[in-house]
């Protein structure tokens, strides 16, 4: 079985880390390339995703004053009402995302999550969750699976509301698919086609918080059926860009093997199949021109790709040092 070499991908990712900083701990986003002007400014998801790309490469610096400022750097830009805010996400996604980082270098929010306590007891949960845009599941899982990661990891979600928010998601489980919501996994629009994928896509969010708080899946089968066949349904959704698709769909099909030996085989082939030619789609971009590869965030997403997919698929995916997936520590990309 021939090995795939991470390493010259790997090297490309550090450069574009290193040509974001600012100063210790302080990053852009979007990194200035040939040919291009972009918002060169400190950006939440560029310091949050500096800190999540470098803990995944086993390159976090233990240096106190480093992570210091790494940590103020993400502490100054949370607004009165405890939310971190940034034009292209959700403030709630914006806001676990940020304190996710936090935690990967010891240190936390600021304030209190004033912004989310009309919704941080168990009797209010299933109502945020049931008020979602179920229609744009892929978008609405931005809030409801990053409502529990950012009250958990400010410290503010309760035994009693943890078991709220699992015990609406496990009766909400569409029997079918294994996806969230019941009964409303239906093909939609998106990429110019009708496809189940927006589903998947937000399935994951509410996956990794039932991975990190060790909660089993209703459906574990269906869940395996659903994502190997999305993927014969629509292979150009993925392999194709650099950004998140990708780590949803293995990390759906790693995760849910763990919990069922359900077609093992399938989707060990699966796996298979896919790592080399999305090795090959990364190394085949520019690292000077390419403005997906030059967005720390969406680059943040292929490399968790291939962190889930080196531990998936022991000795296939060769790195110097091993990557890990910073899911495994906490939740919530």
């Amino acid at each position: 079985m021939q090995t795939i070499d991470l390493d010259p991908f790997l090297d490309r990712v550090r450069a574009i880390v290193a040509r974001a900083a600012l100063a210790p701990g302080r990053y852009r986003r979007y990194v200035r390339i040939t040919g291009e002007d972009r918002d060169g400014a400190m950006n939440p998801y560029g310091c949050a995703d500096a800190i999540n790309l470098l803990a995944t490469l086993g390159e976090l610096p233990r240096d106190p004053s480093w992570r210091q400022a790494a940590a103020a750097a993400l502490q100054d830009m949370q607004d009165d009402d405890g939310l971190f805010r940034e034009g292209t996400h959700h403030p709630i996604h914006c806001t676990a995302h940020c304190l996710a980082a936090l935690f990967l270098v010891e240190a936390g929010a600021r304030l209190p999550l004033t912004g989310l306590a009309p919704y941080a007891t168990p009797e209010a949960i299933g109502g945020f969750l049931d008020q979602l845009d179920w229609g744009n599941p892929w978008g609405a899982s931005h809030q409801g699976a990053g409502i529990y990661a950012a009250l958990l990891l400010a410290g503010e979600a309760t035994p009693a509301w943890q078991e709220a928010y699992f015990a609406w998601l496990w009766d909400e489980t569409d029997a079918a698919t294994g996806f969230w919501r019941s009964g409303r996994v239906q093909p939609l629009q998106h990429g110019g086609h009708l496809t189940r994928f927006p589903h998947l896509a937000g399935s994951f969010h509410y996956l990794f918080n039932h991975e990190h708080a060790r909660r089993p899946l209703r459906h574990p089968e269906a869940w395996i059926d659903t994502c190997l066949a999305i993927r014969r349904e629509d292979p150009i959704q993925l392999g194709r860009w650099v950004g998140f698709a990708e780590i949803d769909w293995v990390y759906c099909l790693t995760r849910a093997q763990r919990q069922t030996g359900h077609r093992w085989g399938e989707v060990r082939q699966a796996l298979e199949e896919f790592a080399p030619g999305y090795v090959a789609m990364l190394l085949a971009r520019d690292a000077g021109h390419d403005v997906d590869l030059n967005d720390l965030h969406k680059l943040f997403g292929a490399v968790c790709c291939l962190a889930e997919l080196q531990a998936a698929l022991p000795g296939r995916l060769r790195s110097a040092v091993p990557l890990h997936l910073v899911l495994d520590r906490r939740p919530f990309i």
